[in-house]
């Protein structure tokens, strides 16, 4: 099976700790790539920069609330791209806001999931994420 490239884009240090500490604990071999505002994310996927020989991710994790530009803007950025737009985004924000969740969907996000409250649960959520965007989908 080949190894699955991820790129997280989140702000939170503890939710980033909590992400990496469920994704090493899976059985799926993984790799991870952290950007932790809007901005940066978009020159990761442009590969400028400091991002220059970045991985192209097979599946991106994607918070709302980010510093510089918001995930709403990278989110219209990947699925405006013709290279980008086949990468599956999961929305995994704190805001169960029914129009956060409109606009996400209406900027073809491919799932919207809200950060469990209680560790263990967020916990599960990632590994849910994994379960089945990497055992069970067959990404691009």
């Amino acid at each position: 099976m080949k190894s699955i490239h991820i790129l997280l884009v989140e702000d939170n240090e503890g939710d980033v700790m909590l992400i990496k500490e469920a994704f090493e604990d899976g059985c799926i071999a993984n790799e991870l790539s952290v950007c932790r505002d809007g901005e940066k994310a978009i020159n990761y996927l442009l590969k400028k920069g400091e991002y220059k020989d970045a991985v192209t991710p097979d599946l991106i994790i994607l918070d709302i609330n980010l510093p510089r530009k918001n995930g709403h803007e990278v989110l219209q950025f990947i699925k405006e791209s013709e290279e980008l737009k086949q990468i599956p985004v999961i929305m995994l924000t704190t805001s169960s806001s029914e129009r956060d969740i409109a606009k996400s969907y209406k900027s073809h996000a491919n799932c919207y999931i809200t950060k469990p409250i209680e560790v263990e649960d967020f916990i599960k959520a990632v590994t849910d994420i994994e379960n089945f965007w990497i055992n069970l989908v067959k990404l691009p």
